[in-house]
């Protein structure tokens, strides 16, 4: 199993920036493909990001393509996701993912981490 711990959330007004962190631990990292999800109050949990095992590729919700950027450090274990240019309708607990097969479906991600709330003031 991988261990995934989230951090950097917080409150930001609309047009400020974030960066997410998630520290994985457990098995080998460069074995995952790596992804970002959100989940707003009421709503299904949606995909935001994904980076391949060695980040030669990345993707985006059509939402988030040209504001937010995925990348990781398998050196550290760790995956990012800046976030620019901040909207309220980017607010939600934002959960970092991982998976051996690359996925952009919640329900096909065997591993998450515990989330961290990204709140955007208007």
């Amino acid at each position: 199993q991988v261990q995934l711990v989230e951090s950097g959330g917080g409150l930001v007004q609309a047009g400020g920036s974030l960066r997410l962190s998630c520290a994985a631990s457990g098995r080998t990292f460069s074995n995952y493909h790596m992804g970002w999800f959100r989940q707003a109050p009421g709503k299904e949990r949606e995909f935001v990001a994904r980076i391949t095992w060695i980040g030669e590729r990345t993707y985006y919700a059509d939402s988030v393509k040209g504001r937010f950027t995925i990348s990781r450090d398998n050196a550290k274990n760790t995956v990012y996701l800046e976030m620019n240019s901040l909207k309220p309708e980017d607010t939600a607990v934002y959960y970092c993912a991982a998976s051996t097969i690359g996925t952009a479906v919640a329900r096909n991600v065997p591993y998450w981490g515990q989330g961290t709330q990204v709140t955007v003031s208007s």
